[in-house]
């Protein structure tokens, strides 16, 4: 028999977390309910969850802080939840590492829908030889090497601090020299499905890499003005 995949709720009100618990459930994931950050921080090493769902809105460390936390020793897929739908608020969550950001109230079908498209991704494909996995997940160009397999970024030769989705965003870039992607295609290819929000999540991730990593004389992040990006290669 399957192991049943675990979901983390975390939600200082009890009723929403019981309510979700119960849709998952149905499911046929197992669950864990806590109503703050410190439980949730401590659940994430005892309940070793497959996904998060996990409010903003906390007594004592908010949910902006566990994700942080989280995302700094872990690659565990997020999904934030919260009555705050301003786009500033959603870009917040993502930047600090979260894969998607719902809006309270949600439908119950959705949110399950959303948890199985995340877990999907998620989903660890057959493993291949260490030299072969290594190869197919690493991209490297001068002074730059973006590696999947254990998510990392070299530039010039120093490690640079991620969260997953710049990552992913870069790499996905870098993996097509020289082709252009439009915002949607993008939004579409890292979160893999229609992102809640609109396509200035794709114009604040590029932001946040080009101040991380500059331009340099063979490879840069180029904008195609009106159309989206594209990862130009310089002979």
């Amino acid at each position: 028999m399957a192991t049943k995949q675990k979901i983390l709720i975390v939600d200082d009100d009890n009723n929403i977390a019981e309510l979700i618990s119960l849709y998952l459930t149905k499911e046929c994931f197992e669950t864990m309910i806590v109503n703050d950050g410190e439980s949730a921080l401590s659940a994430v090493d005892a309940f070793t969850p497959h996904l998060i769902l996990l409010d903003i809105m906390l007594p004592g460390i908010d949910g902006y802080q566990v994700c942080r936390q989280v995302r700094a020793k872990s690659q565990i897929p997020i999904i934030m939840l919260s009555a705050k739908g301003e786009i500033f608020d959603k870009v917040l969550g993502l930047e600090l590492g979260a894969d998607d950001y719902m809006e309270k109230p949600f439908d119950s079908k959705e949110l399950v829908a959303r948890v199985k498209a995340v877990l999907r991704r998620y989903k660890m494909e057959p493993a291949a030889a260490p030299e072969e996995a290594v190869s197919q997940q690493t991209v490297e160009y001068p002074d730059l090497v973006v590696s999947l397999s254990n998510y990392s970024v070299l530039y010039k030769g120093e490690p640079i601090d991620m969260p997953p989705k710049e990552l992913e965003l870069l790499y996905f870039l870098a993996s097509s020299p020289k082709r252009v992607f439009t915002r949607e295609q993008l939004l579409d290819k890292i979160w893999g499905y229609e992102y809640v929000g609109d396509t200035r999540t794709v114009d604040v991730h590029i932001k946040r890499l080009r101040e991380k990593i500059n331009d340099h004389e063979c490879w840069r992040i180029d904008t195609v003005w009106g159309v989206g990006y594209k990862f130009e290669v310089m002979k």
